[in-house]
């Protein structure tokens, strides 16, 4: 059984994001590591388990609903969405959800900010879908061309992260670049109104903007950064026997509808344009180059460490170890249905 709340609460949402991000600059991880996993209860016992995840333009949901994975489900679950990784990563270190995938770069700012959050499974594409978008008049040629100039992008995700790798690839130091920090629906209208010279973005926002106006593309991801989402578990679920169980079993479906996406792209793209109202086209730009494929969560660490980096030697956060924010008790769980890191 699943559920979706109607109510609205971006407000409280980007309030309390606001504050978490107000201190990763400078806060280290000092939060407790998860608890040890408790036993595992029978899957029989969880029918009055309500497992909360959140989701993102309906990903989630979406990908479970196509693939036959929200079938006869032994729990509830009840979806959230959100704007985007860092307010998933907030609700989920306050509680208000236990499960939800995020680009690379929320878990890192989480943990610098000391988020009760754990990553507990990965995913993987070649991160063609997160770009920098230009106008296609812009005297903005090169990534060296931003310098001295305006760049619309949501702190904290995955496009910021994209965004810092190209500059420094391109020499150009952060400093010398305005950034304006919006989330997706505010600066997709910021960046029609010519408010900021770039944008950088992730799909389907990506798609949506390059299928309805005049766009052109100074970079991709793809170039630059690992293309990973990972799967996130809240500390307080973790050491709740009856919701750890429920979370093993959810990512063992995520990871095959994930699965399932890949091997049936076209029949994926339709439904996922029905469910989150995208234009056929933009449904398959998006999800054509945008999929999950599950991939094991120990061979995303090292590449992971190295965007975790970045962000610390640019001054954005103090140091973060991976491995410390990895909890890979579902590891045995997933190994039959996860693929290899191409």
């Amino acid at each position: 059984m699943t559920t979706t709340p109607t109510r609205s609460r971006p407000a409280v949402f980007a309030l309390a994001l606001a504050l978490l991000l107000s201190v990763a600059g400078c806060a280290t991880r000092d939060s407790e590591a998860a608890a040890p996993a408790p036993e595992r209860v029978a899957v029989s016992d969880l029918s009055d388990v309500v497992l909360k995840v959140g989701d993102q333009k309906g990903g989630t949901q979406a990908i479970l609903s196509a693939a036959g994975q929200l079938d006869d489900l032994p729990y509830e679950v009840e979806f959230s969405t959100f704007t985007s990784g860092p307010p998933q990563v907030e609700a989920l270190n306050a509680g208000r959800i236990d499960v939800a995938v995020t680009g690379n770069t929320p878990p890192v700012f989480g943990a610098a900010a000391g988020a009760r959050v754990s990553v507990v499974s990965a995913y993987a594409n070649r991160g063609e879908g997160d770009q920098i978008l230009v106008r296609p008049d812009s005297e903005v040629q090169t990534v060296a061309d931003l310098a001295g100039r305006k760049v619309l992008v949501a702190k904290g995700t995955s496009a910021h992260g994209h965004l810092l790798l190209q500059l420094r690839r391109a020499g150009v130091d952060p400093g010398t670049v305005e950034f304006v920090f919006l989330q997706p629906a505010e600066a997709g209208s910021a960046f029609a109104r010519g408010d900021a010279d770039a944008w950088a973005i992730w799909d389907p926002y990506t798609a949506i903007a390059q299928t309805t106006s005049a766009t052109r593309t100074l970079t991709t991801a793809a170039e630059a950064s690992n293309g990973f989402w990972f799967g996130l578990a809240s500390h307080d679920a973790l050491a709740d026997a009856r919701r750890q169980t429920a979370i093993a079993d959810f990512l063992v479906r995520l990871a095959e509808a994930g699965t399932w996406t890949v091997e049936n792209p076209q029949e994926w793209a339709r439904f996922y344009g029905e469910a989150v109202d995208l234009t056929p086209e933009a449904a398959e730009l998006s999800q054509g180059r945008s999929t999950r494929q599950p991939v094991a969560l120990a061979d995303t660490i090292a590449r992971e460490q190295e965007l975790a980096d970045v962000f610390t030697e640019d001054g954005q956060i103090e140091s973060v170890d991976i491995g410390e924010l990895v909890d890979d008790r579902f590891a045995d769980d997933l190994a039959p249905v996860v693929g290899p890191l191409a």
